[in-house]
């Protein structure tokens, strides 16, 4: 139990929230959202403990053991993989390494034995023989050879430490597990075991994450971080979200409502305020529009941008055949005599865990590299855009500002059309003038998809679209893609994403074979 009494949390005298009052229960899994800035990942700090509130105080039933996924990818490359591993439990790690150096005592004392003794006890009550055993179960569930127990961290690829990682918090049964985005870099069967294990946990686990499926499957409580205050509701994600729009359409409508008896109530007195056989009724009107209101809807932090794509021609039967395409990258062939056509009205999802080649076929099928062998074509009446997962080379070292930046891919360049346009992907006031070198992750990628909604293309490649989006984003370039008319080819790791989106999977394998099949992506794990 997790009990968050009248938290408030000011920065340079601001408030960031106030006055937030849960109770976190066992057996359940949570899950924080809220918009980028919201204060999601600093309200998790406070749980933790890494930050104090500016009032209130957060309690945690004693002897209840705590458990952080950690940041610092960095921080144990000293250590090997089982240590770094049992260290999520630090209290054991500690008991095990003062066992061991005891033991390696030539001259062992009657006080060591006591010692010893008494920590071979501490050890067993805490699991201790099981821990070894119980991390290569963890290593393995999240997609690890047993080889790297004993390798050290700093040997490990970025990819392998994050799951080294989450194996730690997730190790020695904690009461409590706190969460930063766990499913960032896993790939599907790493994320679906991460699923079942916290579906059968019978702690309290509390979640930021962006991944909708994730939320969904998980989450009996959403967190929402919003109007600089934080609640709790029942749930999973879809059912808040759901929940939360219908309950926005419902005072729109009430208010819609108010406003035209308003209006009517109005018009009534004006007409018959002056005439003496209606004054009794005028008056009684507006005794009524006194008591009239129109609710005033909270101004949510959350903002969505608009993305919608458009074709200025429609294809033609003819969209793209790619007949026996190979490519070697760094000495690696990952295509191999890769062949397959793209019918009309195919929305294709490149899945699985060879990210580099399929930004190898994406960049071969713009133009941008040479395959070789094999060869591909597309119809006459295809045009494309290109959404790269690194899109460094259109921003670094680039002096331009917003509206200067977008002028270069639209023969539309008045300002008021480009203010406009950046607008409604949220860019609004002075930020237009900023230099695009210096926009953060997620803006460059907003920027990216208006270049793209400028075209007006009837196919749309994009290498992981949604990376370093928010929920409110990932949401909109989402419902985008779905209403499209056109073609799709992009790859994602972002389950309901692709299963929203894709009615073909892709997966090129390690190998650089590939695997085509007309299916939605849930049938395909299923498949698979």
């Amino acid at each position: 139990m997790i009990d968050v009494v009248n938290v408030s949390l000011n920065f340079s005298g601001q408030p960031l929230f106030k006055d937030v009052d849960l109770k976190f229960t066992p057996g359940n899994c949570y899950g924080i959202i809220g918009a980028n800035g919201a204060g999601k990942s600093t309200f998790l700090r406070i749980l933790a403990g890494d930050l104090e509130p500016t009032t209130g105080h957060v309690s945690i039933k004693p002897g209840i053991r705590m458990s952080v996924l950690k940041q610092d990818h960095f921080a144990y490359d000293e250590y090997t993989v089982m240590d770094t591993v049992i260290m999520g439990n630090r209290r054991l790690y500690e008991v095990m390494k003062e066992k061991e150096a005891i033991y390696m005592k030539e001259d062992f004392s009657d006080e060591d034995g006591i010692r010893a003794a008494e920590l071979e006890a501490e050890f067993a009550e805490m699991d201790g023989w099981e821990a070894e055993s119980d991390v290569s179960r963890l290593i393995q569930g999240l997609g690890l050879s047993n080889d790297i127990l004993y390798s050290q961290m700093s040997s490990l690829t970025g990819k392998e430490k994050v799951k080294v990682l989450l194996a730690q918090a997730l190790f020695g049964n904690p009461g409590i597990i706190l969460l930063d985005e766990p499913t960032n870099h896993l790939d599907v069967k790493a994320v679906a075991w991460l699923e079942d294990f916290l579906l059968d946990y019978q702690g309290t686990v509390i979640v930021v994450s962006h991944d909708r499926h994730f939320l969904n499957t998980v989450c009996t409580g959403i967190v929402d971080v919003d109007y600089g205050k934080i609640k709790m509701y029942v749930g999973n994600y879809e059912f808040w979200y759901e929940s939360s729009q219908l309950i926005q359409k419902m005072i729109r409508d009430q208010n819609k409502k108010n406003e035209e008896k308003i209006r009517e109530l109005q018009a009534f007195i004006q007409r018959f305020s002056a005439n003496k056989s209606k004054s009794k009724q005028a008056t009684s009107r507006r005794k009524l529009l006194d008591k009239l209101t129109v609710e005033e809807m909270p101004a949510s932090s959350r903002r969505y941008p608009f993305v919608g794509f458009t074709m200025d021609r429609e294809p033609g039967k003819d969209i793209l055949s790619v007949e026996g395409l190979s490519k070697t990258v760094d000495g690696v062939k990952v295509l191999d005599n890769i062949s397959f056509r793209v019918n009309k009205g195919d929305k294709i999802a490149f899945v699985g865990e060879n990210e580099i080649a399929n930004t190898t076929l994406f960049r071969i099928l713009m133009g941008e590299l040479e395959p070789d062998e094999g060869s591909y074509k597309w119809g006459v009446t295809i045009t494309t855009s290109y959404f790269p997962m690194d899109n460094s080379e259109y921003f670094n070292g680039c002096s331009l500002n917003l509206v200067e930046w977008l002028s270069q891919y639209t023969n539309e360049t008045t300002e008021t059309f480009m203010r406009s346009f950046l607008g409604r992907m949220l860019f609004s006031g002075d930020d237009v003038y900023k230099e695009v070198q210096v926009l953060s992750g997620g803006e460059k990628v907003r920027c990216m998809l208006s270049r793209m909604m400028l075209y007006g293309s009837n196919v749309l490649i994009l290498d992981q679209p949604t990376n370093h989006l928010d929920l409110e984003s990932i949401t909109a370039v989402n419902d985008g893609l779905k209403a499209f008319r056109g073609n799709v080819l992009f790859a994602s790791h972002d389950h309901e994403f692709i299963q929203t989106i894709a009615d073909r999977i892709m997966e090129i394998r390690k190998d650089g074979s590939l695997i085509d099949r007309l299916c939605t992506y849930d049938e395909y794990i299923e498949q698979n």
